[in-house]
């Protein structure tokens, strides 16, 4: 159990940790490439760890030095490993090793822990079994733990739903370049959290392979493309940021966040328009954000390209004036846990007014009382309610380690700004 004590106006710099999207992503590619990549800056934490694990399984060699990863990728020549990886609760983790594991000469078991085994990944499951890959759910069940053969991956066209998750359409696009035959992907409805799409392109053409795209409809790798090994660093993580900003924005104090990139493609980013859509005072510089808390007010927003700071929005929302309403945020059902049902139960307990959808939560603020929260092993549920403390005494965040999945030194860096 975590107290988190209130604060006054919170005048701080803060230097954010690195992305958790970019490290996996970087991970997993560097495996691919033919030479030694060093990853600089990288997040070290419980999903980053369990990828640079599991790849040390496949037979890829991961040293982590001070605050740096060197993998010595072996050009697609993936080894079979010799036991059932288990990775925990790392989501992209799961989701991108589900085609990689492919590309080894035999057959994996992928598991993980409890809420991991509920977690559905059948939409990625389906495309690999369009391309000649016969990956199973060993339960029947459209979730892990997940049986993968062997033998490489032919390519050839596949039809992706893309409303639940861009992590299927990630995990295709990363191993493709070392597919058989080139391949198109062609998305099936609308494409759920676009910028996590972005990040993946981004990361693929430095380490240089190109990706023909088309509105985010259609996906199309050629053949023969592979990943050079290079030394690249890795920026700064926006969700991380969010934390800090809305903390400047409940306490109407002043916070400095530097090292992030201002041209970032993570579509967290995006939170600075929300901020100042609410009432916010935001300057923007290639060194430096800086964010003034202003009174808030409610608004009225999509948040699909940036469901990972959904839950600093609705804390946020907690503190202004009149209602706000979040909708696009369907596919937070099936992510750490039901993130729109826990905040609905979290955020009514301390006292607020809440309405919840299939895709969308609307919260009306209330009278605020001493409460202990429920985190569902969710780091995300934890860091953001956090923040409810700063302003409301007699905050308690029950499991406060989950945060060990994306930001191990939350709560120690929260402490540091008050």
């Amino acid at each position: 159990m975590k107290e988190i004590l209130p604060a006054g106006k919170i005048f701080a710099t803060v230097k954010c940790p690195a992305s958790k999207s970019y490290t996996n992503r970087a991970l997993l590619i560097a495996a691919l490439a033919n030479g030694i990549s060093t990853l600089r800056n990288p997040l070290l934490s419980d999903d980053t760890k369990y990828m640079h694990l599991a790849l040390e399984q496949f037979g890829i060699p991961v040293k982590q030095e001070d605050s740096t990863f060197v993998v010595s990728g072996n050009g697609g020549h993936v080894k079979c490993p010799q036991n059932e990886i288990s990775i925990g609760l790392a989501g992209t983790t799961m989701r991108f090793l589900t085609t990689f594991a492919a590309l080894s000469p035999g057959t994996t078991q992928l598991t993980g822990e409890k809420r991991m085994l509920e977690r559905p990944i059948s939409d990625l499951l389906k495309a690999l079994n369009q391309i000649g890959v016969k990956a199973r759910s060993i339960k029947n069940n459209g979730c892990p733990p997940l049986e993968i053969p062997g033998g490489g991956i032919p390519g050839g066209t596949i039809d992706l739903a893309g409303n639940n998750s861009s992590q299927y359409l990630t995990s295709l696009l990363l191993s493709a370049p070392y597919f058989k035959n080139k391949t198109t992907i062609n998305i099936i409805g609308a494409l759920t959290s676009k910028p996590y799409a972005d990040i993946t392109l981004d990361i693929m053409k430095t380490f240089g392979v190109l990706v023909e795209s088309t509105d985010y409809t259609q996906f199309h790798i050629p053949a023969n493309q592979y990943y050079r090994a290079i030394d690249y660093n890795i920026e700064s993580d926006w969700s991380s940021a969010s934390y800090f900003l809305s903390a400047a924005a409940i306490t109407q104090g002043e916070i400095t966040l530097i090292g992030l990139n201002s041209k970032s493609v993570q579509g967290d980013a995006g939170f600075l328009d929300v901020l100042e859509k609410m009432g916010c005072t935001i300057e923007r510089s290639s060194e430096k954000i800086f964010i003034k808390g202003n009174p808030l007010h409610g608004i009225d927003i999509n948040m699909n390209s940036m469901p990972d700071v959904v839950q600093t929005l609705a804390v946020t929302a907690l503190f202004a004036k009149g209602e706000t309403c979040i909708y696009g945020i369907g596919n937070l059902r099936i992510k750490e846990t039901d993130r729109i049902g826990a905040l609905e139960q979290e955020l009514t307990r301390l006292g607020a007014d809440i309405e919840s959808g299939e895709d969308f939560l609307k919260i009306r603020p209330g009278t605020y009382t001493p409460t202990d929260i429920e985190t569902y092993d969710d780091h995300r549920m934890a860091m953001s309610l956090a923040l409810v403390g700063l302003k409301v005494p007699g905050i308690r965040i029950k499991n406060p380690s989950c945060v060990e999945k994306s930001f191990p030194d939350f709560f120690e860096q929260l402490e540091g700004i008050l």
